[in-house]
């Protein structure tokens, strides 16, 4: 489960700001700025079963930072086609982005922590996907999961970005040469790339349940902030990251629910150098939080409850899945609030393996890295710090990452008392 159909997957996991710094890698293996990647890839699990499919991507074609990708594959009750283009300067503008991306997917199960509808409950019921619901409180039924996203990013003329909105990077072995050896200052003005972000997102999601299925859509609107001052954003090493955004679906077209959403995320990454047998020692550290605005509960004569005026299950403060709380099931848990911390050893191996298997040099693979990562967070129907500080869940992990062509790609396996979770998926998760 490799490559461009995780970079689709990324969109929808619930993490990693989708705003990223725009960059031009170029690597001494291969100096043409272009790099293409074609890769096959297979996997089998409990809810899809064997699928085979194949990637493709290209990056530095026409705009020295834009990326094009593709992905189709298929199984005996799943199938899905994806399509993506990154980082398109506009002609009009030298410091204004776009990026498209979208979806279709059909899956022969699919799991919901979510009840099936909107009825008046018992006040004292465990909604599912609160922070003390039950493992097994989820609805499972085949179905379908869509999604678009347009997004628009405009570069600041602030701080390394001033004169030059695309940071330039040489790499050599997967290390970029031209980085500074001490953290700077953090100063938006001074340092790191600030980006401001409008992005328009949709969702839709159908589970075949009969009488109680679910079917959700949305169609919403991000405001984004990010500032990123780090060494190389693609694979910190050094420097911090912060980002603030508000979304908010205002029930438009065939989206039924109205909601409000804001979220702050923040990393910090030191270097301890490197030894006989790593090229890079990291300590990564992030912190989420999050709280829906619009969110309330409605009580009827009976005193029963009803919750109102909230972002789905597959939105808003949700722990669980590819970036967050990997040890649970994605989407696991889902409330008005929330909060999430986590810390990871990252260690990259000064040995490469396939480095000189001429047969496995289209995969451009520059370095491997072995990563130690404890998380911890929950969710809660209030945001107060004596709830969100208390009861919290927790998992811990090992991942194996390679970075090929400049992208990171990773394999993580995480334990929580839910049990053991595998996911494959792009990018670092902070």
């Amino acid at each position: 489960m490799l490559f461009t159909y995780l970079v689709f997957c990324q969109a929808t996991a619930h993490a990693k700001p989708p705003v990223n710094v725009k960059v031009s890698i170029e690597r001494t293996e291969s100096p043409s700025s272009k790099e293409v990647l074609w890769v096959p890839y297979a996997f089998s699990t409990d809810d899809m079963g064997l699928t085979i499919g194949v990637g493709t991507s290209v990056s530095g074609l026409y705009q020295e930072q834009l990326t094009i990708g593709a992905t189709v594959f298929g199984g005996e009750d799943s199938k899905g086609i994806g399509l993506g283009i990154w980082d398109y300067r506009l002609s009009f503008s030298n410091r204004l982005f776009i990026s498209v991306i979208g979806m279709l997917g059909d899956y022969p199960l699919m799991r919901a922590y979510s009840p099936p509808n909107r009825d008046f409950t018992d006040k004292n019921a465990i909604r599912p996907g609160s922070n003390n619901s039950d493992f097994d409180q989820f609805i499972e039924a085949k179905g379908s999961s869509n999604w678009w996203d347009l997004q628009l990013d405009y570069v600041l003329p602030i701080g390394k970005a001033k004169n030059k909105p695309i940071a330039d990077y040489q790499l050599t072995r997967g290390i970029p040469l031209n980085t500074n050896k001490t953290a700077d200052s953090w100063n938006p003005l001074v340092n790191g790339t600030t980006i401001f972000s409008l992005r328009q997102f949709n969702r839709y999601q159908f589970y075949e349940t009969g009488p109680e299925s679910i079917e959700g859509t949305v169609h919403a609107i991000e405001l984004g902030l990010l500032h990123d001052n780090t060494d190389f954003p693609i694979n910190p090493t050094m420097g911090n990251s912060q980002y603030f955004a508000f979304s908010h679906d205002a029930a438009w077209l065939d989206s039924e629910n109205q909601w409000s959403f804001v979220e702050f995320e923040a990393s910090q990454y030191f270097s301890f150098g490197e030894t006989e047998y790593a090229r890079q020692r990291i300590l990564a550290l992030n912190f989420w939080t999050a709280y829906s605005t619009s969110w309330k509960v409605n009580t009827n004569e009976q005193n029963e409850t009803q919750v109102a005026n909230n972002p789905p299950f597959l939105e808003g403060a949700t722990l669980g899945g590819f970036y967050r709380m990997r040890g649970y099931r994605q989407n696991r848990f889902h409330d008005k609030a929330a909060i999430y911390a986590s810390a990871e050893y990252r260690y990259t191996l000064d040995y490469n393996p396939i480095e000189n298997i001429n047969w496995l040099r289209f995969l451009k693979l520059d370095w491997i890295q072995t990563v130690f990562f404890v998380e911890g967070g929950r969710v809660a129907p209030t945001y107060n710090k004596h709830v969100l500080l208390n009861d919290w869940k927790t998992d811990f992990g090992f991942s194996l990452r390679a970075l090929t062509a400049g992208i990171v790609i990773r394999l993580d396996i995480a334990k929580s008392n839910e049990g053991t979770n595998m996911w494959a998926m792009v990018s670092h998760p902070f």
